[in-house]
């Protein structure tokens, strides 16, 4: 991956909270439609070189809120700077330090993949040669050498995707916006665009990714935002976001899944928590204070003949820990809707 920073605009920059050390800087972003508060009043800090993710709901202000930073939507209050320029009296020099990655495929899809990156290429003023020469670099970085000359509606959606990012990236920008990277991919391409993406940021790359997966942010991101109608409701690194739900959480899962309800009703009344109903199975999860907590919450479930195949009590989960910080489970996960 390391010619895809050969045209790198920026150098890596400092982590603290210094704005000239950011990559992203935004005090205050609004933007509303109509009533509709989309995105409302945020704050963000991103150095240089990080990986940062937007985590929320649908309807949250995720996308309203990358498109602003990118130029594509213009705040209805606050401020931002984006690579040092300020995001409304400057917006040519932002988008001339940035890219952006949608979460559908902006590729020509009758024109094979080299084609594809040799015309972006020479959009961006790469001439003959150095435009062939680009797009075989992005090829092979991105494992796509094989595939280059095959028309890219013949190609898989994590095909798709890695190709999307390389397009991206013909002249390697300083901040990469990534909005749902990896929707609708499957494990193995998932896995594929996370590698591509690390690397990205050891080159130099700031990447700023919505996502609707927690386990995307708890593997990528080295620090993560929560927003929830349009706010920020909390931000830290995976570590703190679950050390801030000061609770340890029991999970259960049961043998008997027609018993679920009953386990909820029983687990909410010896927690005195709200109950985390999984996304697949018979899975539930509830914050303990305590190891006794959790003992007492076992024994009503085994006095009520509930049966759990497993129970534990250990740290949150991300999932956990938004259902924790808004009372209800990621509307978003598994549907790739955007918001």
């Amino acid at each position: 991956m390391n010619d895809i920073a050969r045209h790198a605009s920026a150098p890596v920059g400092g982590t603290g909270t210094d704005p000239s050390s950011l990559a992203i800087h935004a005090r205050g972003l609004a933007k509303h439609f109509g009533e509709v508060r989309a995105v409302d009043g945020i704050d963000l800090d991103v150095p240089r070189g990080m990986i940062f993710a937007i985590l929320g709901p649908n309807g949250a202000g995720k996308t309203t809120l990358m498109r602003m930073l990118a130029t594509l939507a213009k705040p209805d209050a606050g401020m931002a700077r984006v690579m040092g320029h300020d995001l409304v009296g400057a917006p040519r020099e932002v988008r001339a330090a940035i890219a952006m990655t949608g979460q559908f495929a902006s590729l020509d899809e009758d024109l094979t993949a080299r084609e594809n990156l040799v015309m972006l290429a020479r959009l961006w003023g790469f001439r003959g040669r150095a435009a062939r020469e680009r797009a075989d670099e992005l090829l092979a970085a991105f494992e796509l050498s094989d595939a280059a000359t095959r028309q890219v509606k013949d190609y898989s959606g994590g095909m798709r995707r890695r190709l999307d990012i390389a397009a991206s990236l013909v002249v390697t920008p300083g901040v990469l916006f990534l909005d749902e990277p990896t929707t609708g991919l499957d494990p193995k391409a998932r896995q594929g665009v996370w590698a591509m993406v690390r690397a990205l940021a050891q080159s130099g790359v700031t990447v700023l990714l919505t996502t609707q997966y927690m386990d995307e942010a708890d593997q990528l991101a080295e620090r993560i935002a929560v927003i929830d109608h349009g706010r920020k409701i909390a931000e830290g690194t995976s570590t703190e976001l679950k050390r801030a739900t000061g609770s340890g959480f029991v999970h259960v899962t049961l043998a008997d899944p027609s018993r679920l309800e009953d386990a909820a009703h029983l687990l909410q009344e010896r927690c005195g928590a709200k109950v985390h109903r999984g996304v697949e199975g018979a899975r539930l999860s509830v914050a303990a204070h305590s190891a006794q907590d959790a003992n007492a919450a076992l024994a009503a479930l085994l006095a009520a003949g509930i049966e759990p195949v497993d129970f534990s009590l250990g740290s949150p989960s991300l999932d956990e820990v938004f259902f924790a910080l808004t009372g209800r489970a990621d509307e978003a996960a598994g549907q790739g809707a955007t918001a």
